[in-house]
């Protein structure tokens, strides 16, 4: 039975259009994938696709920021910066890691070349690079006294987070423990600790936790 937007609500008709098309990116690859093989999949007529995306590299596109919006890995909360960016860092690891595989397979099988966008756009745009939830967690640890926000550049709160993407895009694999240790207490925190704490023991807390 073909499904419209007559049946189900638009925003849900889309998610589960988008849901199939991960799917079948995922089983067959970017280059087998077709909007009829989605429409298939999804159970509904070719022409609902097309009055939504224009092309398959259009629909992948999109597939791809919804699969990304839709998991998103929760903040952790566990008293102290140290902690949460170990947990964090290693939870985004593990959750981003197949997908990456999947995205980067896309790109270099005909998406890029389909759309349009350079490595680097492509990158901006599938990976998130929206920084409200982790700024959450530097809020807390500046709530705590651990960091002063205000000292600190935005480039540097980014690092660990940019250097966990640059190593899932090189190696499409969940980054070791040892590596995501190293990001934390060798290239963050000392880096961090430069710019001062809101009280005068808060370094000291930051460092031993």
């Amino acid at each position: 039975m073909v499904r419209d937007c007559r049946g189900v609500a638009g925003q849900q008709l889309e998610a589960d259009l988008l849901d199939a098309t991960w799917e079948e990116l995922v089983q067959v690859g970017f280059a087998n994938l077709t909007m009829e093989s989605v429409a298939a999949r999804a159970r509904t007529g070719i022409a609902v696709l097309y009055r939504r995306w224009a092309n398959k590299d259009e629909l992948v596109f999109a597939a791809l920021q919804h699969r990304r919006d839709a998991n998103p890995v929760a903040v952790p909360d566990t008293g102290a910066l140290r902690s949460d960016l170990l947990a964090h860092l290693t939870a985004l690891s593990d959750a981003l890691a197949g997908f990456f595989a999947i995205a980067a397979a896309a790109a270099f099988s005909g998406l890029l070349a389909g759309t349009g966008l350079t490595p680097s756009q492509m990158r901006d745009k599938v990976m998130d690079t929206r920084k409200p939830r982790v700024r959450i967690l530097y809020q807390r640890a500046h709530d705590r006294g651990e960091v002063n926000l205000e000292r600190i550049p935005s480039a540097v709160l980014a690092l660990p987070y940019d250097l966990v993407r640059h190593d899932l895009l090189m190696d499409l694999k969940p980054l070791k423990p040892a590596r995501i240790q190293s990001i934390v207490d060798e290239l963050f925190l000392p880096l961090v600790q430069s710019f001062g704490a809101r009280e005068g023991n808060a370094a000291r807390r930051v460092r031993r936790r």
